[in-house]
């Protein structure tokens, strides 16, 4: 892996590891002002809204484990798996897209069927 792939990926999982870990202050410091965050929720736009997003579930979490770590000269993908006290396993991956050592966009990918049969919802196939 180059030092260009490397970086991005170091940027990632920093923010990653910030974030599972209930540090967003230090989360929010890899991220551009100007982020874009595409999750299974709609768009949010702006550092300070991505945040405040993220605050909620990262608060909720009991255990979060890094499972892959992949990267190109710009863009790196993360596929974790989280757990907390209604679910014992929800996965995720996020693909960060980076620019001047900061999160420009991320697309979260996120397995929400655990926290439907945990609420109990009828699901649909």
């Amino acid at each position: 892996m180059s030092e260009n792939h490397a970086r991005a990926v170091e940027i990632a999982v920093e923010y990653h590891r910030a974030w599972t870990a209930g540090d967003l202050d230090s989360a929010a410091k890899h991220l551009a002002e100007d982020v874009s965050c595409h999750a299974p929720a709609g768009t949010i736009h702006g550092r300070d809204a991505v945040r405040a997003f993220m605050q909620p579930f990262a608060a909720s979490l009991t255990e979060s484990r890094l499972l892959a770590a992949y990267g190109s000269s710009d863009e790196a993908l993360l596929m974790y798996d989280t757990a907390n006290r209604v679910v014992s396993t929800a996965p995720g991956a996020e693909l960060y897209s980076i620019h001047n050592d900061q999160i420009a966009e991320i697309h979260i990918i996120f397995d929400r069927l655990p926290f439907a049969l945990a609420r109990g919802d009828v699901v649909r196939v």
